[in-house]
């Protein structure tokens, strides 16, 4: 059992190494650059896979959960409309008891695993391939310093920005910005809406 495990281990850092390899020859015409911006591409790529991933991957268990906890919540919720509030009380709990716990803790596992697979390992990915790529000695020959540029400290010492740390700020502000932009989105889609509905009701 150990060796098998070594060699999958073995097989997943040369699939990584292979991988980070083809990642270093696609952005080498990119250099001319400079490293902030591979590194913001990097963050607007990783939220586009994400993004992507999230869209299409979905399990067929999970659909199936979901749907089987949405019917057993809703019959709670009917069970509680009752007006003997105490019998009420008690069916809620035999069906929380019954089926509703244990549906929705495998719809939490199952919906945990697929965030798990679709947010946090390509951030985690690229995260080990831009700490392997853009660490210092590297970033030091490519570019001819080790750090990307350095912010003002107390003390009077500079504070020295690396690869990981700008890519993480890049990515949370590309998220942020893809929010905002999908919410602008979103009012002027609305917008012309209710424009219209409101011609309509003036000819009606």
């Amino acid at each position: 059992m150990d060796a098998f495990m070594d060699r999958m281990w073995d097989y997943i850092m040369a699939m990584f190494h292979f991988s980070a390899s083809l990642l270093d020859q696609a952005l080498a015409p990119l250099h001319v650059f400079g490293p902030i911006f591979i590194l913001t591409l990097l963050a607007v790529i990783t939220v586009l896979i994400t993004k992507t991933l999230n869209k299409y991957i979905i399990t067929k268990r999970y659909i199936e959960l979901e749907k089987e906890f949405q019917y057993w919540y809703k019959i709670r919720e009917e069970a509680m409309k009752g007006p003997d509030y105490d019998k009420a009380k008690g069916i809620a709990k035999n069906i929380d008891q019954a089926k509703l716990n244990r549906v929705y803790y495998d719809y939490f596992l199952e919906g945990f695993l697929l965030g798990l697979a679709r947010n946090i390992l390509p951030v985690f990915l690229m995260v080990a391939y831009i700490n392997e790529s853009f660490q210092a000695e590297k970033l030091t020959l490519l570019f001819g310093k080790g750090y990307l540029f350095s912010l003002p400290s107390t003390g009077g010492k500079e504070l020295l920005v690396g690869s990981v740390f700008f890519y993480l700020i890049a990515l949370v502000l590309t998220h942020l910005t893809w929010a905002v932009i999908k919410r602008i989105a979103k009012k002027k889609v609305a917008l012309p809406r209710q424009t219209i509905d409101s011609i309509t009701s003036d000819v009606v």
